[in-house]
């Protein structure tokens, strides 16, 4: 059945990674020297750099300078394997994975499939609200956007031109406040030039919270730093405001009131997906995988989770940690060391400080002695984020690319790429 994925024999202990995002590649990268196989799997071939999603729904950036192919940041290393299909379940009994190209054992198996988007059970919201969460969904959101406008051009009805132009922004964090900002920037100073027949004061761009403030996990400067730069950029911030329904056509909030809206992006929550063959007994608030000091999945052999689906508690966090890149990448290069070592230190997380976008000039930075905001705290984001990017093209590129929307306020990647459909 091993002969389907084409690996060598070479009598190494093997260990396989589940997922490309930050946590894996970090591990596998850490891991290309080491004794072990090292064999990576995820249904698509290319990393996704999370955070600037929302540069690409925007028109900001395109697909390609987000995403980098597995195998290249594989180059170089014999040790390193790629196979892309999808995992199916785990039987840890005899510690095997089955996949939709076959089953394949492992000595270590490491879980770091991140999450998805949260919809807490509400199948009509979850069908008709846009998400985020992947490149594809992001270009989708792209395309939603562009042609709404086009269908507003359409149309000299002021109703359906104020339906088709809005958009509703539902989750205040840092995904859900880089969305908004970055489309109200649009408004002002992109889209009018592009649709001058329209009135774009009809266009109301509205973000909705259920918290009592923005960026949750940030410091109280930070939040209300950020609520008025989005205010600022014309955004209307309802806080402590719960959206019970969404048909696709109205939307519901807690207190009875109903809207007609045309574009509803989900950002309030994420959640990972259970694996078939690991116990429900594994899985916390939010399907995460409670894990321990080591990152070890409780109650599993040789499996482990690092990243955003893990769920570790320590005295510090009692509640888990936050689900950001810095976790992830110190979990793997931690569970590294503990794997080539042989050793069971236990994880501690080193709080680097967490920050946000809201527009050109406009960011917030929370450090683990002070906070700030402004103009440096713009270009410091710029520069974590720059650095963070895989592959020195791409970085590249999103350099000139933003160098060139600083200067112009403009981009012109507002490209409308429908799925192609045979005739």
């Amino acid at each position: 059945m091993e002969n389907s994925f084409n690996l060598p024999n070479n009598g190494k202990k093997r260990v396989i990674i589940i997922g490309a995002g930050f946590a894996g590649l970090k591990l596998a990268r850490n891991l290309a020297k080491s004794a072990f196989q090292v064999v990576m799997i995820d249904k698509r071939n290319f990393h996704q750099f999370q955070p600037l999603f929302y540069q690409v729904a925007t028109s900001g950036l395109e697909p390609s300078n987000i995403s980098f192919p597995i195998r290249k940041v594989f180059h170089e290393h014999a040790n390193l394997h790629f196979r892309n299909t999808e995992l199916l379940e785990v039987r840890s009994d005899i510690k095997t994975i089955v996949t939709s190209a076959g089953e394949l054992t492992y000595d270590k198996l490491v879980i770091s499939t991140g999450v998805d988007t949260n919809y807490f059970g509400n199948k009509n919201i979850e069908e008709n609200s846009i998400s985020m969460k992947s490149t594809a969904q992001a270009i989708n959101l792209r395309n939603r956007i562009l042609e709404s406008f086009e269908a507003a051009i359409l149309t000299d009805d002021r109703k359906e031109q104020a339906k088709q132009l809005s958009m509703v922004i539902v989750g205040g964090g840092p995904t859900g406040v880089e969305l908004s900002g970055a489309i109200a920037e649009l408004k002002s100073y992109v889209l009018p030039k592009d649709y001058p027949e329209l009135d774009f004061s009809r266009m109301k761009i509205r973000l909705y919270e259920a918290a009592p403030k923005l960026l949750s996990v940030m410091s109280d400067k930070a939040s209300e730093d950020a609520y008025k730069f989005l205010t600022k950029l014309g955004v209307e911030v309802h806080l402590n405001t719960k959206i019970l329904d969404y048909d696709g056509e109205d939307m519901t909030l807690e207190d009875g009131s109903v809207y007609k809206v045309q574009n509803l992006v989900w950002t309030a929550g994420v959640g990972g997906k259970r694996i078939n063959g690991i116990d429900d007994s594994c899985y916390v608030r939010g399907n995460r995988l409670a894990v321990d000091r080591t990152n070890q999945i409780k109650g599993q052999d040789d499996i482990y989770a690092v990243g955003d689906i893990s769920y570790m508690e320590t005295e510090k966090f009692e509640r888990g940690h936050p689900q950001v890149a810095q976790v992830a990448i110190q979990q793997a290069v931690h569970l590294s060391k503990n794997l080539i070592k042989e050793t069971e230190i236990p994880f501690e997380y080193k709080d680097k400080g967490s920050m946000a976008t809201i527009g050109r000039n406009m960011a917030v930075v929370d450090l683990p002695s002070f906070s700030f905001s402004g103009v440096i705290a713009w270009f410091m984001w710029l520069l974590v984020h720059l650095m963070a990017i895989v592959g020195v093209k791409n970085r590249l590129f999103i350099l000139i690319n933003w160098a060139s929307g600083y200067f112009s306020r403009d981009q012109s990647l507002r490209v409308l790429i429908r799925p192609f459909k045979k005739q």
